[in-house]
Order: structure tokens, then C-alpha cells, then sequence
């Protein structure tokens, strides 16, 4: 070759060559980023085999081997045993814990509605006794005297109630019924009776009493206004005559779908308190047969020498004479009904016994010895009908 010289390279591009430079080849970097090609081949061997080193392990292990759960492996190992707790560190926790509850509730705009059983349930009344109502008009009483004025403030209590559930009888039972045609009008005059002349009645005896109590909450006197009230009494003789011949009534229209569904949805109402409507119609003759009851109490507490004393004695004696005659003008009516309703199998069959009969003694099914009714077969036994 001259002094230059053309050679070739790799990729078949020539090029000029100067015969005085010391010619040398060409560098070409290699393409491992660590280590040589002896050392990779030789890190891959050794993971193969200890692959393969795992396999076999493996394989000479049993499947049924009981392995830990990391859970509780991390549990038992990471978190140290605690010590003894003591009560004011008890106290702090729960405080802590409060504290935390209220502070996540306050993530929240709005609380879940649940209904409670106290939101749908039964309305509950005041049952402050008279001591509480009037705190330091005790302090320089005696203790009879204290209890005197606690059952007469009872007294005053329970008239006021009264009014306030007739009231809510008509208004919530007799009106809605009669205006959505479940029950006709003749229907709800017979059931409900004379109800409306009786809430006039006990409002009066409640303000008259209102009128003798003084600004210390104390009723000196009673027996006077008792006694002159009493005997507006006589007109339960029609409410409580009509009580049989109403509740057969009201069974009887209980089978009405309509009926049966508006006293069921009354009854699970707020305003009935879980009370059924029979139990609302019959607070008037429990309230007749109390008033014995409470006056005794009062007197009870009255010394002899009371006032009052001699006149809560008589009131006594004339609300006794009066539940006496209610009790028979009822027992008479109530033994009216069911005569009434007799079916005799032949004529004649007994007739004059049975009309002169004026107490009923008894009336039911016919029971054998284990108490099961084997035929349809009623009984009724009258005043004049044995002996």
C-alpha cells in the first residue's frame, strides 16, 4: 500500500488510512451493566439450583403441615406485654374511648334515624305527688297530715285525668268513626251511651276543689263539697246499665275488617297510651268505685277532732249508698240482656220463672271434667230460678 492506504470496515464502509498512524482496533463497549458475562451465567446457576434446592423441600414436607398465622405471629412477637391496669387508668381509657366516639360521630352531618320504641309508645303522665308539687308546704306539717294531703290531691288528679280521657274518647274514637261511616250513629249512641253528660260532671267537682286549696297547696276542708256533690252521681245508673248490652256491641262490630283496623291503629297510637277503646268506656265505672276507696283514705288520715271529720264520714256513708244502687240497676240490666236473648226449645218451657228473674247469679258454657266445651249449650242461672 502507498501512504494511504483504503481499508474497510465491519459494516462494508471505506475509508482513508494513514500508513504512518499506529493503527489499533476499535474499542466496542459491552452491554452488561455489572458485573462480566462469567459472573451472570454464574448468579443464574445458583438460582436454579436453589430453586430447585426448594422443590425438593418441599416435596419431603407433609401437606398437612400446621402453618402459623402471620397475624398472630406478628401479634404475639411485635406488641408487648402489658402491665397491670389499674382502676385510674381504667377510668382514662374509658374517658379516652368517649372522647374518641364523640369526636368520629362529629364526622358525620347527620345521624341515622332510627325509630325508637319510646317515639311511637305510650304518652306517660305527670305522677308528682302532692309533697313534690309543693315543696316546702310540708316542711311544718305533720307526717298524718302530709299524708291527708296527699290523698286529696290524688283525688284532685284523677278527676282532672278523667276529663281529659273522656274528652279524648269522643274526640278521637266517636267523631273519626262517625265522619268515615264505619260505624252509623244509632251503632255509636248505643256503645258510647250517655259519655258526653259525664265530663261536665267531674270538671265541676275539679274546680271546687281548686277553689279550698290555698296558695301553700293545703285543703283544710272537703267533706262539705263532697257531700253536696255526690249525689249528681245517680246519672252513672244509665251508663253503667248500658255497659252489657255495649261491649256485646262493640264484639260484635270488632269483625268488621274496617271497625277491627281503626281501633287496632287508635290502640298502637300515642295518644291511647296501649290502651284498647273498652278500657277508655269503662274508666268512668272504675272511677265510681274508687271514690269510696280515696274517701276512706282521707279519713283515715283526719283526726276526730277535724272539722272535717264528721262530714267525710257522711260522704262516706252516701257514695257507698249510691255504688249500692248502680250495682243493682245494673245487675238487673245485665240480667234483662240475656233473658231477652233466650231460645226455649219447647213453649211455656219455664217462661214465668225466668221473667221474674232480676239477678243474674251466673251465665256460661257448659264444661265437661277437662274443661273443653262439648256442645254449644249455655247456662244462665237467675234469683228466681233455684230454690
Amino acid at each position: 500500500m502507498g501512504p494511504n492506504a483504503r481499508t474497510m470496515d465491519v459494516s462494508g464502509k471505506s475509508e482513508v488510512v494513514d500508513e504512518g498512524d499506529v493503527w489499533a482496533p476499535v474499542q466496542r463497549e459491552r452491554s452488561y451493566t455489572t458485573g462480566s458475562l462469567s459472573e451472570s451465567s454464574g448468579l443464574k446457576r445458583r438460582n436454579q439450583g436453589e430453586r430447585a434446592a426448594a422443590q425438593v423441600t418441599e416435596e419431603k414436607e407433609p401437606r398437612n403441615k400446621r402453618v402459623r398465622p402471620v397475624a398472630k405471629t406478628l401479634s404475639a412477637t411485635s406488641t408487648p406485654q402489658q402491665g397491670k391496669v389499674t382502676p385510674l387508668k381504667k377510668l382514662s381509657l374509658s374517658i379516652q374511648r368517649s372522647i374518641g366516639c364523640r369526636n368520629e360521630n362529629r364526622l358525620f352531618s347527620f345521624s341515622p334515624r332510627t325509630r325508637s320504641r319510646d317515639s311511637g309508645s305510650a304518652k306517660k303522665r305527670s305522677s308528682k305527688l302532692w309533697s313534690e308539687t309543693y315543696d316546702s308546704a310540708g316542711e311544718e306539717l305533720s307526717a298524718r297530715e302530709v299524708k291527708r294531703q296527699e290523698v286529696i290531691f290524688e283525688l284532685m288528679q284523677g278527676e282532672r285525668m278523667l276529663v281529659e280521657d273522656l274528652h279524648l274518647v269522643k274526640k278521637n274514637y266517636y267523631e273519626p268513626m262517625l265522619k268515615l261511616s264505619i260505624m252509623t250513629q244509632d251503632e255509636l249512641n248505643q256503645i258510647f251511651g250517655i259519655l258526653d253528660t259525664l265530663p261536665p260532671l267531674h270538671q265541676d267537682l275539679f274546680d271546687r276543689l281548686v277553689k279550698l286549696r290555698h296558695e301553700d297547696g293545703t285543703v283544710d276542708q272537703m267533706g262539705p263539697t263532697m257531700l253536696d256533690w255526690l249525689p249528681q252521681l245517680h246519672t252513672y245508673k244509665t251508663y253503667c246499665c248500658n255497659q252489657v248490652a255495649a261491649k256485646a256491641l262493640l264484639d260484635h262490630k270488632r269483625r268488621n275488617p274496617a271497625v277491627h283496623n281503626f281501633l287496632q291503629l287508635c290502640q298502637e297510637s300515642a295518644f291511647s297510651r296501649k290502651l284498647d277503646v273498652w278500657s277508655f268506656l269503662d274508666l268512668p265505672r272504675s272511677r265510681l268505685v274508687k271514690y269510696p276507696l280515696l274517701l276512706k283514705e282521707v279519713l283515715k288520715h283526719t283526726v276526730a277532732e277535724h272539722p272535717d271529720h264528721a262530714t267525710l264520714s257522711q260522704a262516706l256513708s252516701v257514695i257507698q249508698a249510691i255504688i249500692s244502687v248502680i250495682n243493682g240497676k245494673a245487675g238487673e240490666a245485665e240480667c234483662e240482656y240475656y233473658r231477652k236473648r233466650l231460645c226455649y226449645l219447647y213453649e211455656n218451657q219455664g217462661e214465668e220463672e225466668v221473667t221474674r228473674s232480676r239477678l243474674l247469679l251466673c251465665h256460661g258454657e257448659l264444661k265437661n271434667n277437662k274443661g273443653q266445651v262439648s256442645d254449644p249449650l249455655n247456662v244462665l242461672l237467675g234469683d228466681r230460678m233455684c230454690g
